[in-house]
């Protein structure tokens, strides 16, 4: 389960006291403009091919056209549409790099354009939480929902006031890279997570995190598992 999308902008959809309020559209916007500039970027300073950036996202569009067929909700359509941006930096990447170098400029060009700002208003909010713990766990159960939907598949294990443990046992992410010929993208996707992973101060927060491996690292389950501790501070007003 990869690959949140809060608001960037402001973090205003990580605290809201209202519930979670995703908008897919301007999300996946933001990311892929973000992940495209970055490779923009590496393009440049690389030496290569000046039009490689421009021709990734012709690819892209016609990949999205010719997997079409895939999308089986609304979220699935913007999930698609991320996952296929990888794809195709990594096809026109290959000619021009050794694999293992192409796979680490696409993780760095995903992960970090947007990471701090995504590990500060994740920061934010479970430091103005009253229980961080109970807040994070209502957020992923909104992303279970609101951005993940039918195509991954979710068992819960525990679910009461200690615990969270979900597992994912169907990724879509996955089943696209790997109907793409390129599943050794998948953990690039899965490193997404560790921006807001990171932001989970255990001491702080009284929440523990644990995710030991995903599929895309080959593992047969994505483990989720939220602990409350004992030791958070009280939170700010």
């Amino acid at each position: 389960m990869t690959t949140d999308h809060p608001d960037f902008d402001s973090g205003h959809d990580l605290d809201d006291e209202n519930g979670y309020t995703p908008d897919p559209e301007r999300d996946t916007a933001a990311l892929l403009d973000a992940f495209f500039e970055h490779l923009a970027n590496t393009v440049h300073t690389r030496s290569l091919p000046a039009e490689l950036t421009a021709e990734m996202r012709v690819l892209h569009q016609e990949l999205e056209a010719a997997n079409e067929h895939r999308i089986g909700d609304e979220p699935s359509r913007y999930n698609l549409r991320l996952t296929l941006a990888l794809v195709a930096a990594y096809r026109l990447l290959l000619p021009h790099l050794h694999r293992e170098d192409a796979l680490a400029l696409i993780e760095t060009a995903f992960v970090e354009p947007l990471g701090e700002t995504l590990r500060t208003a994740t920061a934010a909010m479970l430091d103005h939480a009253p229980d961080p713990f109970a807040a994070m766990v209502a957020l992923s159960k909104s992303r279970e929902v609101q951005y993940f939907g039918e195509t991954f598949t979710f068992v819960r294990s525990a679910d009461d006031d200690r615990r969270y443990l979900l597992d994912v046992h169907r990724c879509f992410y996955h089943e696209v890279l790997v109907a793409n010929s390129a599943p050794e993208l998948t953990p690039a996707m899965c490193a997404f997570d560790g921006n807001w992973i990171r932001a989970i101060d255990p001491e702080r927060h009284g929440l523990r995190f644990e995710r030991p491996t995903t599929i895309g690292y080959g593992g047969a389950t994505c483990p989720f598992h939220f602990h409350r501790t004992e030791s958070a501070e009280p939170a700010e007003d």
